[in-house]
């Protein structure tokens, strides 16, 4: 955490310095090249932007009165929530400018910033978190499925620091709707503190309960989970060379492990092309083990939420129970690192490129989810 503590306002001025942000993070010279549309952001770029919405932010009372640990990692989300709007943003032939996509973009190009600054997991998965569902307390009120986006984004960091964050984001502008937006968010704020989980994730009546919850649009939150399980699968997720096949070799104890990597030795698949076959492959292994109702381990990389979705799924339906287990890394630099030491490494530009899409698991995706940190 002490990348983060170093450049947070401090009291008694509580002032933010973006002249040394800016020279500390090159990535946010990007912003400042960026345009936003004039109707919800009359202030200009996306530099401008943000250096406004941290200077808001270093004014809250709610963010000066939580911990140096929680200020820090909201002060990065400020300064990270709108990372990936270079990437998204067009202007469109009406001269209006769209930028859409951009947080769950800016999610990701998050993670990969902190990961490299060397921000502990917990950490870096609640600022991403932040950042992904930093409009949330703008638009939950009037979405259909608003209670669920709700629910989720309580799993991911709390709800207490969201509203802090997109208060700051409002303020942080120059807008017609700005005290409606701050509306929404006090609509928000009251929504969550209803629900219980403002500062907690939700309670759910079960882990199955959950799991079954974000599997349905139409099951409701208080819906009891039945368990009619008839085995376990552990899905494993993490990027190449990060310790799953070592994780596999201490914990499955005699359950059968499914490879994908030995199976792309073994079917001569490169790393870097299509792994349709591969994964054919290990799909039809785990048919065999859940008509018998053997309990096994599923050993890929698994990096995205549709890609754990389509396992899990497939377990799903033969009414296995699974364990999702992420396998942390002790470094980027040791990962790489191994992985160059692997006698068949996995192509650098393919685990850079895994870098940029992964999707770290959340709690709603399985019955249970375990970080393993791998020594």
């Amino acid at each position: 955490m002490s990348a983060l503590l170093e450049p947070v306002p401090q009291p008694p001025a509580w002032s933010p310095d973006p002249a040394a942000l800016w020279e500390r993070y090159p990535w946010l010279a990007r912003l400042d090249e960026c345009p936003q549309d004039a109707v919800f952001h009359a202030e200009g770029d996306v530099g401008r932007h943000t250096r406004m919405v941290i200077a808001a932010l270093a004014e809250l009372p709610a963010w000066r009165a939580l911990e140096p640990a929680a200020r820090a990692e909201l002060f990065a989300a400020a300064l990270l929530h709108d990372v990936a709007k270079p990437d998204v943003t067009e202007v469109l032939p009406d001269g209006h400018v769209s930028s859409k996509g951009h947080a769950k973009k800016g999610a990701r190009r998050a993670r990969r910033i902190l990961w490299e600054l060397g921000a502990d997991w917990q950490a870096r998965e609640r600022i991403s978190a932040l950042v992904e569902h930093h409009l949330l307390p703008f638009v939950a009120i009037e979405r259909e499925r608003g209670e669920r986006d709700l629910l989720r984004a309580s799993l991911g960091a709390p709800l207490s620091w969201l509203a802090i964050l997109a208060e700051a984001d409002a303020r942080g502008r120059i807008c017609a709707d700005q005290a409606q937006i701050l509306e929404r968010i006090e609509l928000f704020v009251a929504w969550a503190e209803e629900l219980g989980c403002l500062d907690a994730p939700y309670a759910f009546p079960s882990q199955q309960a959950r799991f079954l919850y974000f599997r349905s649009t139409e099951r409701s939150r208080l819906a009891p989970g039945y368990d009619d399980s008839r085995g376990e699968a552990v899905v494993l997720c993490g990027l190449p060379a990060a310790g799953k096949s070592s994780w596999a070799r201490e914990h499955a104890g005699d359950w059968p492990v499914i490879a994908l990597d030995a199976l792309r030795a073994e079917l001569g698949v490169d790393p870097s092309k299509n792994q349709g076959k591969v994964v054919a492959a290990a799909r039809e292994q785990a048919r065999v083990y859940l008509r018998a109702g053997q309990p096994f381990v599923w050993d890929g990389t698994n990096l995205t939420r549709s890609l754990r979705r389509q396992v899990i799924g497939l377990c799903t339906d033969y009414s296995f129970r699974v364990r999702l287990v992420w396998v942390e890394p002790p470094s980027l630099s040791e990962l790489r690192a191994r992985n160059a030491a692997r006698k068949r490494p996995v192509p650098v530009q393919v685990v850079e490129r895994l870098l940029d899409k992964l999707e770290f698991p959340g709690a709603q995706e399985a019955q249970v989810l375990e970080v393993y940190q791998s020594p």
